[in-house]
């Protein structure tokens, strides 16, 4: 399988980490483009004045993007690509039903998780070649409890639990709700561990950390770890 790539992530990091799953699953890559906000991506795209994209000489066979970019959501680009012939999947660290079923509605092809280990990303982007969704184990979970339930919302006898049974930490109104990892960040974030103690004791990379600290902030409307802590502190949340 032939593939000119086009990566969306903002996170430098994050994106060189993409950039070797992605070289690591298919043999004859013939290009990867890296892209760092929805400017560049449009541009590499042809995508001009909030147009769709439309294939040139030479388009891209598959896209991954991030949900959370600095300047918009990766939905905005899905809309974009509706009639773009290319493999479209998300990478994110959202497993929440917010961010999964608005991605799979806008188009996404698949749905993969940036904190999977490296071995999990390659085996799940393989699938394209067989022509399966790519899909995290925790998103393949959430999408199974979701159609075993029934149109009352009980689950059925049988179903999967949840991908995170956990309940949703205690947040004030004027503040969005955090996801479980994200609360699970913030309470090891007000122990005083690093952000590299934090990645080994979560089992994650240390920029998947980065990248949840820095949605905790913009949730919590802070700027600090100690902001975050006190508020954390104050709210219940930790």
């Amino acid at each position: 399988m032939t593939v000119k790539v086009l990566i969306l992530e903002d996170n430098p990091v994050a994106r060189g980490f993409l950039c070797r799953v992605v070289s690591e699953s298919f043999s004859d890559v013939s290009a990867i483009v890296e892209a760092g906000d929805l400017a560049s991506a449009r541009r590499e795209l042809g995508i001009v004045a909030g147009g769709q994209a439309v294939p040139g000489a030479t388009p891209f066979h598959l896209i991954l993007l991030d949900l959370e970019l600095p300047d918009g959501s990766g939905l905005e680009l899905l809309r974009q690509l509706s009639g773009y012939p290319a493999t479209r999947i998300v990478t994110t660290l959202y497993s929440d039903d917010e961010h999964l079923f608005p991605a799979l509605q806008y188009g996404a092809d698949g749905y993969l998780l940036k904190e999977d280990r490296f071995e999990v990303l390659v085996e799940e982007l393989q699938r394209i070649v067989r022509g399966q969704p790519p899909l995290s184990p925790a998103i393949a979970r959430r999408l199974l409890h979701h159609f075993r339930a029934d149109d009352s919302g009980h689950t059925v006898p049988g179903a999967l639990a949840p991908a995170t049974p956990s309940a949703p930490p205690r947040v004030d109104p004027e503040h969005e709700q955090l996801t479980p990892r994200e609360s699970e960040v913030l309470t090891y974030l007000s122990k005083g561990f690093t952000i590299k103690e934090i990645a080994s004791l979560m089992g994650i990379k240390w920029f998947t950390v980065n990248d949840h600290i820095k949605s905790i902030y913009k949730k919590l409307n802070v700027s600090s770890r100690a902001e975050a802590a006190v508020l954390a502190s104050k709210q219940g949340l930790v």
